[in-house]
């Protein structure tokens, strides 16, 4: 008497894993989206040449004008030519946009970071990542680590300098609110209090009218400086990074863009295969030969 009841049982178990069959086959797979990964609303899409840029079909990068060497070379971004015309095609290849599919923007410094909607996909243009600037746009990871420099007019007493004591006894001088200042201050330590301005340009100035011995400004900046603007200058050496996160360069991006984890990605596979090591050896080679100033 007691196998009717169990048949019973079966068949409405039976019953019920067919009906609960038939809804999974018809309602949506969180797994199935899962692995559609960014395709789906879970999040955007980083499927090569099909992201959600300015213009379907290509990626359009931003820098400032005019476009100095060694970041480019004969201010023309579009040549491939320079670390950072290098660099940006080979982000650019990495989210599967081929030379032909690159556009190029020109867009001021400051107001590549500036907060509203930006016209480009990404902006290179030795831009630091800071806590400040992420306020009002996104920054992809670091592509370039930034070091510190002493720049001094060639053949004057600082020009001699090879250590972080040769300095110690220089009028050093640096733009206020900088890491260049805290180098000074903490690394350095001269016995003479430095000289601090409220712009690079009053650096400059002060330094090519003999006001201070020396400057310090980031090693990117010293490049420019003394190879377009004070040409009578050159780079003494460099500061070694001290502890804890460096400073970096990073592609800016739009407040909350969905391209953002997607050219992350580019950067972070472009750093790890050693491509931008590679990039880097070409074009700056200056700047890592330069002496550190130990």
């Amino acid at each position: 008497m007691s196998l009717a009841p169990r048949v019973l049982r079966r068949l409405l178990a039976g019953a019920t894993v067919a009906v609960l069959s038939t809804a999974v086959g018809c309602a949506p797979q969180p797994e199935a989206d899962a692995s559609a990964g960014s395709s789906s609303s879970a999040g955007p899409s980083c499927t090569p040449g099909e992201l959600a840029t300015k213009t379907p079909g290509k990626v359009t990068i931003a820098t400032d004008q005019p476009a100095y060497e060694p970041w480019f070379k004969d201010d023309d971004p579009s040549n491939g030519e320079g670390f950072e015309s290098a660099v940006a095609y080979a982000v650019a290849e990495k989210l599967g946009y081929g030379e032909e599919a690159v556009a190029w923007q020109s867009v001021p410094f400051n107001k590549a970071f500036a907060p509203g909607e930006k016209t480009f996909d990404f902006d290179i243009n030795q831009v630091s990542v800071s806590d400040e600037r992420r306020k009002a746009v996104d920054f992809s990871s670091g592509y370039y680590d930034v070091r510190q420099a002493v720049v001094a007019l060639k053949d004057s007493r600082a020009s001699k300098a090879t250590g972080v004591v040769d300095l110690k006894g220089l009028r050093l001088g640096a733009q206020v609110g900088t890491t260049s200042l805290d180098y000074i201050e903490d690394v350095v330590r001269p016995t003479r209090e430095a000289a601090v301005y409220g712009k690079n340009d009053q650096a400059k100035s002060a330094l090519r009218n003999g006001q201070v011995d020396a400057i310090v400004v980031d090693l990117p900046t010293a490049f420019y400086m003394t190879g377009a603007e004070v040409t009578e200058a050159e780079i003494v050496g460099q500061f070694e990074n001290r502890g804890g996160v460096p400073e970096q360069f990073g592609l800016v991006l739009d407040k909350g863009s969905a391209l953002t984890p997607c050219v992350t990605d580019a950067v972070d596979a472009l750093r790890e295969d050693g491509t931008l090591a590679r990039i880097e050896q070409r074009w700056l080679s200056d700047a890592v030969d330069a002496p550190v100033l130990t």
